[in-house]
């Protein structure tokens, strides 16, 4: 931040996990955000300058609970979606549960669970059941569960920021897209996500005996589908795997509906290139790319 005196933060480093920077980042831009020095931070929270430079570019050892605690508390973020984000990661850094319950045993009253704003509840029962359709496409049940959930918790702590945003949705949509695609498996910097999206809205709609035949279409789909860029691909699986109609996808995307036609026009276009070329005669009704009835509901 202009202004600020001492050394500038640096970077969160490349060796942080998807789960460890989930809540770290909100945290790094709430700090950011509050025009304290890490001299001043320190003091008030009785840690090292040192420590607390390394905990805020996630460096060396995973941190403790009561030094994250510290942070919330004068950072002014709700303790309760921090701590089961901190939690979650400490798993994914291979800590122990004896470590986990160690680290908040004296710290009861920051883990005791809260409400979220009711704004925040109120627009989590209105996408709840949408982001876990999108999650389930490129993750499993359980994954995607956890997805939704670590999402919200996230949103939780910027909620202000969200609100503050040129589009609540568009916000909202941006934190679900980042944690669904850094819990899927990548290869060449793609996401594979074949496995997770067979269940979808074309393998419902089909006699069992035809399932064989999809399969081997919806993997060649999905394998070039990665290759789209986020908001073509967001489109996509929105409107052609989870069959939501232009006003559904506009609404959850924050983005007008000449932006979702664009976007899938464009996506198709490309993947009609590598799916469907000139010399190849393919009936249109028997196209992955067939677009979907536009309904005013999910087909689901």
């Amino acid at each position: 931040m202009s202004g600020r005196p001492g050394r500038k933060l640096g970077p969160i480093t490349s060796s942080v996990g998807s789960a460890h920077r989930a809540w770290l980042e909100p945290v790094r831009e709430r700090y950011l955000g509050s025009g304290l020095t890490l001299s001043e931070l320190s003091v008030r929270i009785m840690f090292a300058k040192s420590k607390l430079s390394e905990l805020l570019r996630g460096i060396g050892l995973y941190p403790r609970w009561e030094a994250v605690q510290g942070l919330a508390r004068e950072l002014g973020l709700p303790s309760w979606p921090l701590y089961r984000l901190w939690r979650q990661a400490a798993f994914e850094a291979h800590k122990s549960s004896a470590w986990v319950e160690r680290c908040s045993e004296n710290s009861t009253l920051s883990t005791a669970p809260t409400a979220p704003p009711l704004a925040h509840l109120a627009y989590r029962e209105l996408v709840g059941d949408d982001y876990t359709g999108y999650a389930q496409v490129f993750l499993s049940d359980d994954q995607s569960d956890y997805a939704v959930s670590d999402t919200f918790d996230i949103l939780w702590l910027c909620w202000n920021d969200a609100l503050a945003s040129p589009d609540l949705r568009r916000f909202a949509w941006e934190a679900l897209r980042a944690t669904v695609l850094a819990k899927t498996p990548h290869l060449d910097g793609r996401p594979q996500f074949g496995t997770a999206a067979f269940d979808t809205v074309i393998l419902q709609s089909l006699p069992a005996a035809d399932h064989m035949d999809q399969i081997a279409e919806s993997m060649e789909l999905f394998n070039a589908m990665s290759r789209l860029p986020d908001h073509q691909l967001d489109v996509m699986v929105l409107r052609r795997l989870r069959g939501h109609c232009e006003e559904q996808t506009s609404a959850l995307l924050g983005v007008s509906r000449a932006t979702v036609r664009s976007d899938e026009r464009h996506a198709v276009r490309f993947l009609e290139s590598i799916l469907c070329p000139p010399e190849t005669e393919q009936d249109d009704e028997q196209s992955p790319l067939y677009p979907p009835p536009e309904t005013e509901g999910n087909t689901e």
